[in-house]
């Protein structure tokens, strides 16, 4: 299901595929360079619901327009932010709600995790800086989230391996990086590569799903506990 969504910086986009009996609701945001129907993002949409969890990818509106280039960090989280009634309203209503994305989609998610009422965040390849440059670090927006964090990164990623990564975030016990092995920033490997591409899908699917599910079990009994 399609579902477009006016904000104050143009009207974006909501596709929704949904789980027929959901626990929980994962709501992605694609990256700069690319839309939704990116590798990881297409998988999750395709994999996700049979296992009870109801996928909406959010097309940003510059992306609706049919612009090539990517809107500033703060019009993709105006456009984010306007569009989370919608998604609450049309998709998770009652139902937990971890929200994520691929590359700047996650950068966006982790800026917003608090204000939008998440359980979790899933980070999809997070550009932890541009190419070549690592002095330009986004670790702080990675620290942003007050809930647990999943990253799943590619070892061949130039924004930013998996290796790096983690001992960025090693004293953080609420962010896990789990290596995408041979993968680069399009979660695209080799054809010699240790992984094949049909292993990473395996792996994107396992690794999010899990965390999607506990995420949902700790908020329901955090619910029955309060309701307690």
């Amino acid at each position: 299901m399609n579902l477009d969504v006016p904000t104050s910086v143009g009207p974006g986009r909501l596709t929704i595929d949904a789980a027929e009996h959901p626990t929980a609701v994962l709501w992605l945001g694609h990256g700069a360079g690319g839309g939704i129907d990116a590798l990881d993002l297409a998988v999750l949409a395709a994999r996700l619901p049979p296992l009870g969890i109801t996928v909406v990818r959010y097309e940003q509106p510059w992306r609706v327009a049919g612009k090539k280039v990517a809107a500033r960090p703060a019009t993709l989280d105006i456009a984010w932010r306007e569009t989370a009634p919608h998604v609450l309203e049309s998709a998770a209503t009652g139902l937990p709600l971890v929200v994520g994305g691929r590359s700047a989609g996650a950068r966006v998610a982790c800026r917003t995790a608090s204000e939008v009422g998440a359980v979790g965040v899933v980070c999809l390849a997070f550009p932890l800086h541009p190419p070549g440059s690592p002095e330009k670090s986004r670790l702080q927006e990675l620290l942003e989230p007050e809930v647990p964090v999943l990253v799943l990164q590619g070892t061949r990623d130039p924004f930013g391996s998996a290796e790096t990564l983690a001992e960025e975030v090693s004293s953080h016990h609420g962010i896990r990086v789990v290596p995408v092995p041979g993968a680069d920033h399009g979660m695209r490997v080799a054809k010699t590569a240790e992984v094949s591409a049909a292993g990473v899908r395996d792996l994107l699917t396992a690794t999010v799903a899990g965390f999607v599910s506990v995420r949902a079990l700790d908020h329901e009994e955090g619910a029955a506990d309060g309701a307690g």
